[in-house]
């Protein structure tokens, strides 16, 4: 599980900016991972080799205004995450209220905190630097995150400030599995009904973050570890209800899973945030599963589940690979296909093919379909070899990997899942000059 680090000050501060600048360095720092589904509040960056999470948050003001107190509680939900926090100020408009205001916050949360004085454009402003230190804090960092003047200076002070989070290591055999998706999809209530049904709960143990529990089971002799995001409410709030940040949490949970549960709400059906926390896992390079949950509560006849299928396949084309099942945890309907469905996409995501079968079927699809001229030049396949597991990982050797268009890559992963059972798992396919 990476470390967070969050964002945080009053509006236009520049906080999007830095965060953007964070994430777009071409020198050490990689971009958000690419998918169907993004959001840009969430996105992995990376510095001198060490990874970590950045969260942005919306502005933060001293008001009763609803919308102004709405941001505040997604504020204080990434405060509550994050191992590190930048405190955002603006050199141009000096230290205010409202900086004394979030200085504040960050206190009461006891977490390293890092001072950002943003705008330092010239060295003009470099003496009104000094006053941020009234705030409280020993790092006080000047950035101008429109030159990126700065920002070696900023991440290696949050390098140093990120915790060396401990891993909770499981046999190489135990299933992990995590339910994903939107409030009031059921997770809560599937994950009572998955453990209540078996009794046979070895323990519960704290995970690596404040916010993932997992629990180990075992079920017709397979060891299983359903890792839960507890921790959804806070000092009397469901801070789950806002949408945008509950995604945070879902993180910490598919990063460690095998196989992550996507559930859909079939009373409210599918919604944009259904697709993008799917994305997350599939981003991940996860084992995906498509649950519809509440399968009790809407009318049905012959046709229902097929016309379900068919818009679940045309709304989420990006996992084609995903089993489909439908259930009710709140009357314990049809569990059992949700086991079969994550069993089957495990043994499928930890699954080896031998060299000289794969190279049968790929070789013979290869002649019989050349790939078209791109780049300048035609790919020539020559061999295929498996590399890893968690996903399946291939290695292609060819005459160019820049001739490989991203459409005879599809080709390949298709005739891999006719040829062989991949059901629930993502493919990679790594191209690589022969020697």
């Amino acid at each position: 599980m990476l470390p967070k680090v969050a964002i945080v000050g009053r509006p236009n501060c520049g906080k999007s900016t830095i965060f953007n600048r964070i994430i777009g360095q071409r020198l050490s720092i990689v971009e958000d991972t690419p998918g169907v589904t993004r959001d840009r509040i969430y996105a992995e960056g990376e510095w001198l080799g060490n990874k970590f999470h950045l969260i942005d948050t919306g502005g933060i003001e001293i008001s009763k205004e609803p919308i102004l107190t709405q941001i505040k509680e997604q504020a204080e939900v990434a405060i509550n995450e994050a191992d590190v926090i930048l405190l955002v100020c603006n050199v141009r408009d000096g230290l205010t209220s409202t900086d004394d205001f979030v200085a504040n916050l960050l206190y009461k949360s006891k977490k390293e905190v890092i001072c950002v004085v943003n705008k330092v454009d010239d060295i003009s402003f470099k003496e009104n630097v000094y006053e941020f230190y009234a705030l409280g804090f020993s790092d006080v960092i000047p950035v101008s995150s429109t030159h990126g003047i700065g920002f070696g200076d900023l991440l290696d002070v949050i390098i140093q400030k990120l915790p060396k989070k401990e891993v909770i290591q499981y046999d190489e055999k135990t299933i992990k599995f995590s339910l994903i998706g939107r409030p009031n999809v059921g997770k809560s209530s599937l994950t009572n009904v998955l453990l209540g049904e078996e009794r046979v709960i070895v323990s519960d143990i704290a995970g690596t973050t404040r916010d993932a529990i997992d629990t180990p089971f075992k079920k017709d002799g397979r060891d299983y570890v359903v890792i839960d995001t507890a921790g959804m409410r806070k000092k009397g709030k469901v801070y789950e209800n806002t949408e945008k940040y509950s995604v945070i949490r879902a993180m910490s949970a598919i990063e460690r899973s095998d196989v992550c549960v996507s559930i859909i709400n079939a009373e409210e059906g599918i919604i944009e945030y259904d697709k993008r926390i799917a994305g997350y896992a599939h981003n991940q390079h996860k084992a995906v599963i498509l649950c519809v949950n509440k399968w009790d509560a809407i009318e049905k006849d012959t046709k229902t589940m097929k016309q379900w299928v068919d818009k679940i396949r045309r709304e989420f084309l990006f996992l084609d690979y995903a089993p489909i099942v439908f259930l009710s945890a709140k009357e314990n309907k049809r569990i059992h296909t949700l086991f079969d469905a994550i069993l089957e996409s495990f043994d499928n995501y930890t699954q080896r093919i031998a060299t000289n079968v794969l190279n049968e079927v790929i070789l013979d699809a290869a002649s019989l379909n050349p790939a078209p001229t791109h780049n300048g030049g035609k790919l020539k396949v020559y061999y295929i070899t498996q590399v890893a597991v968690k996903p399946p990982t291939f290695v292609l050797f060819v005459n160019n990997p820049k001739y490989l268009h991203f459409s005879y890559e599809r080709f390949i992963i298709n005739k891999l899942r006719e040829n062989f059972e991949f059901s629930g798992t993502p493919i990679k396919i790594i191209a690589r000059i022969r020697e």
